[in-house]
């Protein structure tokens, strides 16, 4: 039977009848080059460590990060990032502020294999202090105590000389980028001065600007081994209920000198990351933390849904929704499906 009601001229469907038609009007396009290979970096000879909450995602020890770096650019990949996993941890995270700490070593693994392939530190210290939180706590009988703080309490200014001096260690051997990640406040001018103090003015901060504190982390700590000893990290990230508050952190960031803004995690706060993208013009990163990764593996492995499919949709998702940039444990098999 006809339909009396009159069709409009133009018909969307026309748009979508072959598979060439939608490629060729298809709006956002998913690239290679869109992605940041989170690696981590671990002491010892010979090991590619499995996490087991992460399906094919390894610990690598630096010998094993030159193939891996040049598998890497060789999909197209542009970048890495690097997480450091100390032999010894302690108050302080002295590892990482090394010139032989872990990820030092891993840069210069990788900077001698692809040297085109920029390498960005991850600057924290949960993953090398023996309390898994983030910076200097406030503790009896450490350095900086202060009686008049809750005992646990993350101490601001004292992490921020840590994260100048690590963050110049890392950049004199190569890193192209300073990530820091821990949500201190003054954290990227705090950085800044100290590359820039050293001449190090051409290295780019990317700073994870909105960072929440989120229960999509868990597989990370399992990766990093950094889960924290005593409470929680509610204290210095983000509580998912806000997003007014995520405009007043990058706003900060940027007026201290970020080059790139981070939101993380990516898929809960595509709203957070489309906010950054219109109200900043700044390169904007999301990173698809380890939560999301292992939720669609978990799904796959029980037969609930296409890996391959949900993943680069996932991935779509926060492409459109503003990133130039992602962080994914998804990039190496995205960008073959990618290719195929």
């Amino acid at each position: 039977m006809t339909s009396s009601v009159p069709l409009p001229t133009f018909r969307p469907r026309r748009m979508r009848i072959t598979p060439a038609m939608r490629r060729m009007v298809r709006e956002t396009q998913l690239s290679p080059a869109d992605f940041i290979v989170p690696l981590f970096v671990r002491y010892g000879a010979g090991q590619r460590v499995p996490i087991s909450s992460m399906p094919g995602v390894y610990q690598f020890t630096v010998d094993q990060l030159a193939d891996e770096a040049r598998a890497i650019a060789a999909l197209g990949i542009p970048a890495v990032i690097l997480f450091g996993i100390p032999a010894v941890k302690d108050a302080t995270g002295s590892d990482n502020y090394s010139a032989e700490g872990i990820v030092p070593q891993a840069i210069r693994a990788i900077k001698d294999a692809a040297p085109d392939l920029l390498v960005i530190s991850d600057m924290c210290f949960c993953e090398y202090t023996d309390h898994g939180h983030c910076g200097i706590i406030n503790l009896p009988g450490h350095d900086h105590y202060r009686a008049a703080l809750p005992e646990g309490y993350l101490l601001n200014d004292p992490t921020l000389e840590l994260l100048g001096r690590a963050s110049v260690v890392h950049a004199e051997a190569g890193a192209d980028v300073i990530a820091p990640s821990g949500m201190m406040d003054g954290m990227v001018a705090a950085i800044r001065a100290g590359l820039d103090g050293a001449g190090f003015d051409h290295v780019a901060v990317m700073s994870y600007a909105v960072k929440y504190a989120s229960g999509f982390y868990g597989p990370f700590r399992d990766a990093a081994e950094s889960p924290p000893q005593f409470g929680d990290r509610s204290q210095y990230q983000m509580d998912p209920a806000n997003s007014r508050e995520a405009l007043k952190e990058a706003a900060i960031d940027v007026a201290e000198g970020a080059d790139v803004l981070m939101v993380k995690p990516a898929l809960p706060y595509l709203d957070i990351l489309s906010a950054l993208r219109t109200s900043f013009n700044l390169p904007t990163a999301a990173y698809q933390v380890s939560g999301e990764y292992a939720m669609l593996h978990a799904a796959a492995a029980n037969g609930w849904l296409d890996l391959q499919r949900c993943a680069l949709e996932s991935l779509t998702a926060i492409k459109r929704a503003g990133a130039d940039m992602i962080l994914t444990y998804f990039a190496q098999d995205a960008a073959r499906w990618l290719q195929e």
